[in-house]
């Protein structure tokens, strides 16, 4: 559902993919490459919610702001299955687990990665190219060459399969 907001109706690239049972409100701009999987709510209704070039937001997750507190994800993040982002900065190449959760005002770094289901509290900063996990979330270590492979891997593999998804099936 595509659904305009007030004076707002959300902008998506024509190179994006925006699943069927997806949820687009308000003042929400998606880049290109992008993929909003199944049951992903993005709501701009109080606030911005940006999506860099090719980031995929995947299935079940929610992504809102605050009126102080816009949302902004940069280019080539993974956000996992059912994670709860919330007027927040995520920086280019992050990784944010499944079930993980972002409070307002908190800053990932680029690279860095939010284990599933960690809690990075309202306010916190993570530092680029660090793994944080738990509840709240603590730093644990620099994520890994073997890691941020992994990682960029996976996500080209949902630019090619939001590409695929966005031609519609042919049969």
């Amino acid at each position: 559902m595509i659904r305009r907001y007030r004076h707002s109706t959300p902008q998506i690239d024509p190179g994006a993919f925006v699943a069927e049972t997806a949820a687009l409100i308000g003042d929400v701009v998606v880049g290109e490459g992008s993929g909003v999987w199944y049951g992903a709510v993005l709501r701009g209704d109080v606030n911005a919610i940006t999506v860099g070039r090719r980031t995929s937001i995947q299935d079940g997750a929610v992504v809102h702001c605050d009126a102080d507190a816009p949302c902004l994800i940069g280019n080539d993040v993974t956000i996992g299955h059912n994670a709860s982002i919330h007027g927040c900065v995520i920086g280019h190449r992050a990784v944010i687990g499944i079930a993980a959760t972002v409070l307002s005002r908190a800053v990932v770094g680029e690279g860095a990665v939010v284990a599933a289901g960690s809690l990075v509290p309202e306010g916190s900063v993570v530092p680029p190219d660090t793994l944080v996990m738990g509840v709240p979330a603590k730093p644990v270590r620099e994520v890994t060459t073997e890691e941020r492979e992994r990682f960029e891997l996976n996500a080209a593999h949902y630019v090619s399969e939001a590409a695929e998804y966005a031609k519609g099936d042919p049969n």
